[in-house]
């Protein structure tokens, strides 16, 4: 799950850098804070789908989600002490995987402000930690419980309904060069959760392979899902790449554009990228 950029080689593995794994994030402190500023598109969505909304007094350059979050020209992955502490704010929320991260923590805490350091998280239950951590942190710790317990229950009345009874082949396509994600990664978790088997698997790379155009032909998936659609790619690009045509998923139209960023964040909308796979593969036995 993450930030698009630019698509090609250089950013993939940016991407992949960005995305390895995580740690369980540190026991949270209650702080009620009243100037937040949340450097993660993945906070926002969570600090505005706990209730702690009108505390974030900015939120970084990626982050476009709520329409109603103070939009900033604040960067998440490079940020800058100077700007952050320009806002007055009293808590902020820093990626681990962000340009120094180790050093912005420390320079924001030498300026007496609270950081909640956001680590990627590797499944769905690190997800749900960082929301039960950011509602103990924000002075809303009922709000992100029962935030929690209605994604789990949609998701699994989404699951009851959609989950294939035989496994379904799929690749998942983050850009162009075929770089990819296996099931140990957080989306990957996801199909799994639908009972699909992941192509990339095959790579036993333990994360974000980068496969071969004659291994994916080879492995004949039936749904390729395009990561890298909102940048290019479509059903029809897919079908003019040599040999491509042949592949199941081609022949059958089952290659399926991912809407933007949703797939790419741990936020409340997981459960909208949930329902989107149950719908894009409801045709499939």
């Amino acid at each position: 799950m993450f930030q698009k950029q630019q698509f090609g080689l250089a950013s993939a593995l940016l991407l992949i850098t960005t995305l390895i794994s995580s740690a369980p994030i540190a026991e949270a402190k209650s702080i009620n804070p009243a100037r937040i500023i949340s450097l993660s598109p993945s906070a926002t969505e969570i600090l505005f789908g706990i209730g702690a909304g009108s505390q974030v007094v900015a939120v970084d350059d990626n982050s476009d989600y709520p329409s109603n979050a103070p939009f900033s020209k604040l960067s998440s992955f490079t940020p800058n002490v100077e700007a952050i502490a320009a806002y007055h704010p009293d808590l902020v929320v820093l990626q681990s995987s962000a340009t120094n991260a180790a050093t912005i923590e420390s320079d924001l805490q030498k300026l007496k402000i609270n950081v909640f350091l956001e680590v990627t998280p590797s499944n769905i239950k690190d997800a749900y930690a960082e929301f039960l951590a950011l509602g103990k942190v924000t002075g809303h710790p009922s709000r992100a419980k029962a935030l929690v317990s209605t994604m789990k229950a949609k998701i699994a009345e989404i699951l009851a309904a959609a989950k294939k009874k035989n496994p379904v082949s799929i690749f998942h396509e983050l850009d162009n060069t075929l770089y990819s994600a296996d099931s140990s990664t957080f989306i990957g978790q996801i199909y799994s959760d639908f009972n699909f088997s992941n192509i990339a698997d095959a790579a036993h790379a333990g994360g974000y392979p980068q496969l071969s155009p004659e291994a994916v032909i080879k492995a004949n998936p039936q749904v390729i899902f395009l990561d890298d659609g909102p940048y290019g790619e479509s059903a029809a690009t897919v079908a003019g790449r040599p040999g491509w045509s042949a592949i199941s998923a081609v022949k059958n139209r089952r290659v399926v554009v991912l809407p933007l960023d949703i797939p790419d964040r741990w936020g409340p909308r997981l459960v909208d990228f949930y329902r989107f796979i149950a719908q894009a593969t409801a045709k499939i036995n």
